[in-house]
């Protein structure tokens, strides 16, 4: 018919005056404006002028990080320790990160005001370590409330080294009872 219904494509003065020519709109029929419009055009045509997308250009977003007191707790805490040995349960609702009880109990003895910031952080380790709560820093051996057992101390060498020195004593026994056998039968 008229082509399309979209402003972008002319605008309705030109889309009407086209529609009278071709004789779909009968002269009678013509809206009231039109007149007036023809009469007095406005002075700049009223195009629709698609806006120009600069996809080139990336805008910096401008997002403020957010920083809280206890981010640094929790900074310093992975850097010293870690992720942990255990995995984050998102699961249950209820679930508490090492890390969490960590800032937690750091800030219970912060408000007791009874240590200085230097020693607040190592005291917190141990008071975690107190309620069963185990700690290993990184790169060094895993610290817990009792004391191991020796014999998982050992190494499998020392262990397999160990055990060829009495094989070998207890074969040198057996050659020497033997002899003794032999000498006391003759």
């Amino acid at each position: 018919m008229a082509g399309s219904r979209l402003e972008k494509f002319g605008t309705v003065f030109t889309r009407v005056r086209d529609l009278m020519r071709s004789g779909v709109i009968k002269s009678s029929d013509k809206p009231i404006w039109y007149d007036v419009f023809s009469a007095f055009p406005p002075k700049k045509e009223p195009l629709y002028v698609k806006p120009q997308s600069r996809s080139y250009i990336k805008k910096e977003e401008t997002v403020l990080n957010i920083y809280y007191r206890e981010d640094e707790i929790r900074a310093k805490f992975y850097e010293v320790y870690g992720t942990g040995p255990r995995v984050f349960d998102l699961s249950k609702s209820n679930f508490f990160s090492t890390c969490e009880r960590f800032v937690e109990k750091y800030k219970e003895l912060k408000c007791s005001g009874k240590l200085d910031e230097a020693a607040l952080f190592e005291e917190t380790g141990k008071a975690l370590l107190a309620e069963g709560i185990v700690l290993r820093r990184r790169g060094g051996p895993m610290v817990s409330p009792e004391p191991r057992d020796p014999v998982l101390e050992l190494k499998l060498t020392d262990m397999l080294a160990e055990q060829q020195s009495v094989s070998s004593v207890e074969s040198q026994e057996l050659e020497e009872h033997a002899a003794q056998k032999q000498t006391s039968l003759y």
